[in-house]
């Protein structure tokens, strides 16, 4: 009895030894080897491989992954230790496996939804000005439907294979409700996402206050984004799918908050000023399930700055740095899903 104690103690201690030794793999190291590009984000701890234009995303010591953003497999969950993610051969095998697949699926965007805001009996931002002598009133609602008309037409002339959608070309009213129902139900491929622009016009009490800036939903934020139906029953798969896929969304809008605003400094210059990059739960924003950023194009409450907003030919540079920024994201999305590389 006392041998038959020992040797199921050595095969436990075998078997535990040698799931150690599997999940000792370094990912970095072996992702190299066979050709995939590793992407990792520190905060979120969240990661994935890239190969032929498809994605292996997955998350540390969750045991699933989801493959090009609409296919979900189980896996072992991979791990961190000594800031080196350790991974089993079975994951290894999982990854490489559906990289090697014939398959003609590229995911890529395939619409972008532009947003202008306020309008109808809703004018937003206003403010009255002398310019030249007169007396001059300028409204927001007015100058976002400017700028994403030019907008619409840049992005139609550009990308004439995806779908290019406003969610007002008049001015009329839309609610915040069903500003978002409108992105929600724009219909795109499984293998397609959807890009959500919204411009508005900023206002202060103080005169003094100037400049233009970017806003992205705030990470402390979590949506429902990811259909029940994908989880098969799963109530305990959900919740780590829908962080998975909500992480993604809040990078990818960082992404594009980032690109905007690098590609509005390089048309505005020193015109106005870069205010940066921002973070808030915005309802028009927060609401769409997709990535999503909202943009300040100036504040009518500064004098210097109103004279600009009402300038056509500045609109023009706004606008095409807004179009430049989305049409590098477009490029680095497609290409890489917006991680953050390792090497």
């Amino acid at each position: 009895m006392k041998k038959y104690i020992k040797f199921c103690l050595l095969i436990f201690v075998f078997s535990l030894g040698f799931s150690l030794f599997a999940q000792n793999l370094s990912l970095l190291d072996h992702a190299k080897k066979d050709g995939m590009t590793l992407y990792w984000d520190s905060l979120s701890e969240t990661g994935m491989l890239e190969k032929n234009g498809h994605q292996f995303s997955f998350r540390k010591d969750e045991p699933v992954a989801i493959l090009d953003s609409y296919r979900i497999i189980l896996t072992d969950a991979p791990i961190l230790k000594e800031n080196q993610i350790l991974v089993t051969q079975k994951f290894l095998d999982d990854a490489n496996y559906f990289f090697n697949q014939d398959s003609d699926v590229m995911f890529k965007v395939g619409a972008i939804l532009i947003d202008a805001g306020h309008g109808g009996k809703d004018p937003g931002a206003c403010q009255t000005w002398k310019i030249n002598g007169k007396n001059v009133t300028i409204r927001e609602k007015d100058i976002t439907l400017k700028v994403c008309k030019m907008l619409y037409e840049r992005l139609k002339i550009a990308y004439p294979d995806k779908k290019i959608i406003m969610t007002r070309d008049t001015d009329k009213f839309l609610s915040l409700v069903e500003r978002t129902d409108i992105a929600n139900a724009v219909q795109v491929d499984s293998d397609e996402a959807t890009l959500y622009i919204s411009v508005h016009v900023n206002s202060s009490l103080n005169k003094n206050a100037s400049g233009y800036e970017v806003w992205y939903l705030s990470p402390g934020y979590r949506r429902t984004v990811i259909d029940e139906s994908v989880a098969e029953g799963d109530e305990t798969l959900l919740p780590i799918l829908n962080s998975m896929l909500e992480e993604e969304y809040t990078k990818e809008s960082i992404m594009i908050a980032e690109f905007i605003m690098d590609g509005m400094q390089a048309q505005i210059g020193t015109q106005s000023k870069a205010r940066g990059i921002k973070e808030e739960e915005w309802f028009v924003v927060k609401n769409s399930n997709m990535p999503a950023v909202l943009i300040e194009l100036g504040f009518l409450s500064n004098y210097n700055e109103a004279i600009l907003l009402n300038n056509d030919k500045y609109l023009k540079k706004a606008t095409l740095g807004i179009y430049n920024g989305i049409a590098a994201f477009i490029t680095h999305f497609e290409r890489s899903r917006g991680f953050t590389s390792t090497k």
